[in-house]
């Protein structure tokens, strides 16, 4: 099978690099028709004033004329990806694809309606820009031939909120790179210190990191560590709240290399997901929850649909606690257990970029043959 990965995806995010080797490594040939206009950007919701937004705009708009010329001098095709962010691509590309009688695949991974609207507050449900979001997306739901998530409660959103038909939706998980995030003896924790517990990731509503803040006031008289690394809308009054009380065992990076992560994750005892309690919460299971899998380390995170269709229940080295709740997650630090070898190793054969991308080869592949 011959596949074109098209538009402007993200080639910072893991989750356009693993499906791209997924799909090579399960024998997919793999033609790209790509330009970056992201950048070095982690969170585009910080892209602020008007010049940086068109000067952003603007090159955005620029790269069709070429990525169009691209995939109309692409050889003969069973389907095109779209990869994330891709609800602009989705539109520009349509007519195209229908032209050469290809059906579309787009991986949507997440709703720019729902991040800045509903979960972010950015923007109120009645703001201009906000019913632009949604119509772009609903406009997309219906040019795509299928609509890829990262979880079925997420699929389950765009069925409800977009009226994307529910047939027309899939699922595949977001994964994590082996090779970034290996299984390692843990480095020797400094003198005094009995547990460490990490947490990285913007700091966004869904991940609750107030929650953590609150959690490690819980045991501020313990030899529990927490080392937090990110940076994001949220780290304002994240700071606030440290100066007002400071926390002597709360060390704050505000950024790591991508490839340091594994380093740090070896040092921690136990590593933390999400613990918000927005409903995008609930729906998704975020990248540093499959690269902790992945790196063999014991789990913390919030219960929630999503996530148990992932690890389901009563796992080992997998803690799921109610979502801002400190006083559970404090007690779920306490209790985790000591790393031990071949920890989540079923898991770990599922979330490999090979297993994407065979997941991802059937939703392609049908996609193909219905069309």
């Amino acid at each position: 099978m011959r596949v074109v990965l098209w538009g402007t995806y993200d080639n910072g995010k893991p989750r356009v690099r693993i499906i791209r080797r997924g799909l090579t490594e399960n024998g997919i040939e793999v033609i790209e028709c790509h330009r970056e206009v992201w950048g070095d950007i982690e969170d585009k919701s910080q892209v602020h004033g008007w010049l940086s937004r068109l000067v952003m705009a603007g090159r955005w708009l620029l790269t069709y004329p070429w990525l169009i010329s691209c995939y109309l001098r692409a050889p003969r095709h069973d389907a095109v990806v779209v990869g994330y962010m891709g609800q602009m691509d989705v539109l520009v590309l349509w007519p195209f694809a229908r032209l050469r009688g290809v059906p579309i695949v787009w991986d949507a991974f997440l709703s720019l309606y729902n991040t800045v609207v509903e979960d972010r507050c950015l923007l109120r449900k009645w703001h201009p820009v906000a019913w632009l979001l949604y119509v772009l997306e609903w406009l997309a739901c219906r040019a795509a031939d299928r609509v890829v998530l990262d979880t079925r409660a997420h699929a389950d959103y765009f069925v409800a909120t977009f009226g994307c038909p529910a047939e027309r939706t899939d699922v595949v998980w977001v994964g994590a790179e082996q090779e970034a995030f290996p299984v390692a003896a843990a480095e020797e924790r400094p003198a005094g210190v009995e547990k460490i517990a990490l947490f990285y990731g913007q700091f966004i509503p869904l991940h609750g990191i107030e929650t953590i803040i609150h959690a490690a006031r819980e045991t501020k008289n313990e030899a529990i560590h927490w080392i937090i690394i990110g940076s994001g809308q949220e780290a304002g009054r994240i700071r606030k709240m440290l100066d007002e009380s400071p926390l002597p065992r709360v060390k704050w990076l505000p950024w790591v290399r991508y490839l340091e992560l594994a380093h740090w994750i070896r040092r921690a005892d136990v590593c933390l997901g999400i613990f918000g309690d927005t409903d995008k919460a609930a729906r998704v299971i975020p990248n540093k929850v499959f690269q902790i899998l992945m790196s063999g380390k014991p789990l913390i995170t919030r219960d929630s649909p999503a996530i148990r269709e992932l690890v389901g229940s009563g796992m080992t080295g997998i803690a799921l606690v109610p979502p801002a709740d400190a006083v559970a997650l404090a007690q779920a630090v306490r209790a985790s257990p000591e790393c031990e070898p071949g920890l989540h190793a079923a898991v770990r054969a599922r979330i490999s970029p090979v297993s994407i991308g065979r997941r991802m080869t059937e939703v392609i592949g049908n996609t193909a043959a219905s069309g």
